[in-house]
This record gives structure tokens, sequence and C-alpha cells, in this order.
């Protein structure tokens, strides 16, 4: 490889970089760069790159996946399913000093096996859980940290809808992503629970036990409260079980789950025009913009592997930098949280997954620890300041009495647990790689 296409790699970077901060839409941004650097280095004959990159897209018969599982989740939450899940935890957990706080992480993981995106969980904790718990005194930084930490395990806990785009932009199976996030998802809430548990035992101020008259509610409530709870993890059971059993193929079981949370939301007596509407309307929304995003990443990555890149980054760190494979990964983790305090996690996969992915098994290591990991990461970046995307998503959110510097507050301890999740993967990849193994024979 010629020392110039070593200069182009990081050309192309930091082009990109600069059109992202003019506040350019990701997918204009990358694509523009793509095409841009394509023509300059290989005439006007690269102008069919996009074009191919869009047909192996639209063939691309997993893509299917996407909006299926993004209309089941936002038809359990349109519908009110969600409003029930809460009541439940609240009735349940209440009598607990951070009863209503750990309940709220109770919440959120059941929100995550229902819709998979970190923004739907964002919209029900704050709009939700968060007046609740401010109105039975609770510490305004402590439930606001409580709500953006447990919003996160959304893209983690299957049906994850990062590790989906994860699967399909590294070529790895999806559904040993899936195994491999249920672990770390579920010990980083329990990591959360332990955390509000031992500290409002400590300072019972901040997390009150509700009052008699409020938790002390008839058994036969409870258990009809209960009910709600189970309807979305049957569902993700059904999803999984089909799945994981061979059954049906990652496609088909999509279309089970947007089928069955419609199916609960008419037996429910909750199925409208006016749900099915805004379900319909912000599948779309969301769906494209995925669909745009993955389209402009296609053609990064194809002018990318003509550069070469990859094998020259390589180089770079192993041979010149002198730098082990464990500080490569570390180095690029760090990389993550940095874009992570000016990017969602989407521009993110796409923007260095070209580069990172085959790196990451040119080193040897597993690609399907290595999602978790990358997750985890935009976990991280997510609450990180001063522009992590939960910031400003609760900020938009959070009631008036809750300023930004409560905000930013609210995280710290938060971020720490998610380091120490991150750390223990990292440093024990059977916690990730554990079920997938088990269930795949990998």
């Amino acid at each position: 490889m010629s020392y110039s296409y070593e200069l182009i790699a990081p050309l192309m970077f930091s082009t990109m970089m600069v059109l992202l901060l003019t506040g350019q839409r990701v997918f204009g941004a990358i694509g523009f760069t793509a095409i841009a650097f394509a023509l300059v280095l290989w005439g006007t004959g690269a102008a069919e790159m996009p074009f191919n990159a869009a047909f192996s897209l639209l063939n691309w018969y997993p893509m299917v996946t996407l909006p299926l599982f993004i209309f089941m989740g936002y038809m359990l939450s349109e519908s009110g399913i969600a409003n029930d899940l809460y009541r439940m935890f609240h009735v349940w957990s209440g009598r607990l000093r951070g009863g209503l706080a750990i309940g709220t992480i109770g919440l959120m993981v059941l929100i995550s096996a229902m819709n998979g995106l970190s923004v739907a969980g964002m919209a029900i904790g704050a709009t939700i859980a968060l007046p609740e718990m401010l109105r039975r005194g609770y510490d305004k930084v402590m439930i606001t940290g409580v709500v953006q930490a447990g919003s996160s395990l959304g893209i983690l806990i299957p049906p994850s809808v990062v590790l989906v785009l994860y699967g399909l932009i590294a070529r790895q199976p999806v559904g040993e992503l899936w195994l491999a996030g249920i672990l770390p998802g579920l010990m980083m809430a329990a990591m959360f629970i332990a955390y509000i548990a031992i500290r409002c035992a400590l300072q019972p101020n901040l997390g009150p036990p509700l009052p008699p008259e409020e938790r002390d509610v008839p058994f036969r409530e409870k258990l009809a409260l209960l009910r709600a709870g189970i309807l979305p993890l049957v569902i993700f059971g059904l999803i999984m079980g089909l799945f994981l059993t061979g059954v049906s193929s990652l496609v088909e079981s999509s279309a089970v789950g947007a089928v069955a949370a419609t199916l609960a939301a008419a037996l429910q007596g909750r199925l409208s025009f006016a749900v099915l509407e805004r379900t319909v309307r912000q599948t779309l929304n969301i769906s494209c913009m995925f669909l745009w995003i993955i389209l402009a990443a296609l053609c990064f990555g194809a002018v990318f592997d003509g550069l070469g890149a990859v094998k020259a980054v390589r180089t770079l760190f192993l041979d010149e930098m002198g730098l082990s494979p464990w500080e490569i990964l570390i180095l690029m983790q760090v990389t993550y949280i940095v874009m992570g305090m000016f990017l969602d996690d989407t521009a993110m996969l796409v923007i260095v997954a070209p580069l990172f992915v085959p790196l990451v098994i040119a080193l040897g290591f597993d690609p399907i620890w290595y999602g978790v990991l990358y997750t985890i990461t935009c976990q991280i970046a997510y609450l990180t300041p001063p522009f992590g995307y939960n910031l400003f998503l609760m900020r938009a959110m959070a009631p008036k009495e809750i300023s930004l510097v409560d905000i930013y507050r609210s995280v710290i301890p938060f971020v720490a647990i998610m380091a120490l999740a991150l750390g223990l993967v990292t440093l024990f990849p059977e916690i990730a790689l554990w079920l997938p193994n088990s269930v795949y024979g990998r």
C-alpha cells in the first residue's frame, strides 16, 4: 500500500466528522463523503458504487426485521400496556425503600424486551415514572439517573434493534448477538438495583416507601396487575422460543412479534385507528432513518475496503506503534465514548464498523463478544457529558424542577456502574458468550 492511501483513510474520517459537526444529517454526511472520495480516487466509474450498495440493501432480506420489531415495540407502547407495567411495579415494590426506583429499573427491562430502543424507555420513564417518584418525595437527582440509565438497557436486551443493526452491518448472526446481550443486560440491571437498594438503605430520605393507603391493594387486584407484566414476557418468549428452536427464521419471528403485539392490544380493547396510525407513522419514520443510514454506511464501507484501510490501520497499530491487541481494543472503546458525546449509537456503528469489525476479527477477538462490548460502550457514551444522547433527551422531557446540572450529576454513579460492567464483560467474555455457546454449540 502506498503512503498516500494511508493518508486518505483518516482524511475520509475527518471530512465526514466536519460535515457532521455542521449539522448535516448523518446519512448525508456519510454518503456524500463516500461518493466524493470514490469519484476522486477512481473516476466516474465509481458512480455505480452507491447504486450497487442500494441494490444490495434492497436484496438484504433480514432488513425486514427492523420495521417489524419497531412496529411491535410502538404498538405495545402506544396501546398503553407500558402504563399497566408501571402500575404493576408501583404496587408490588412500593413498600420497599427506593421501591419505585427499583420498580422503574424492572419497568425498563420489560420495555427493552418490548421495544429494543432506548428512546422508548426514556419517554415512558420520563413521562410516567419520574413525575410519580417526584410526587412521593424521591430524590430528584437519583431518580433522574435511574430513568436515564434504565432506558439505556433497551439497546442491549433482546430484541435490541442496535444488535440487529450490528449483526447486519458486521455480518454476524443476530440470534447469537441477542443471546450474548441477555446476561450482561440483566447483570447491569441487577447492579443498578443493588446500588439503589444500598443507597436508600443508607439514606432513607432518598427513596421513602409508599404510604400504607397506597400499597395496601387487595391481593386480587395485585394478581390482575401482575398479568400486565406477563403479557410482554409471553410475546418475548414466543419470539425467542420460535427463533432459537428453529421453528421460524429471524424475519418470521419478527412478524410473529408484530402480530402478537397487535392482537394483545386488540384483546385488551385498546386497538383503535389512532393507535394504529401513530404506531405506523413512528415505525415508518424510524425505519426510513435506519435504511438511509445503512445505505450510506454500505457505500462508505465499499470505498474503505477498496482503500485497504483495515490493513493500513492494523499495520499502524501493531507494527509501527507496537500496541498489543488488548491495547488496540481499549483504544477503540475510548473512541466510541468520545464519539458518543456527539452522535447516537447508529451513527457511531455505521461510521466505524467498516474499520473496527474487520480489525477485531483480524486481532483474534470474537465479533459476537465485541458486539456486546460495543453496545455497553454506547450505553456509557449515551450518559457521558457534555453531549451524551440521553442527557439531552432527558432535558427535553424532564419536569421544570430538574435542571441540566441535576441531569449531569445524576448519571455519575450509573456511568461508574456501567464502566464496571464493561470491565467485567471484557475480563470474563463468558458472561456474554456462555449463552450463545450453549445454544448454538459454538
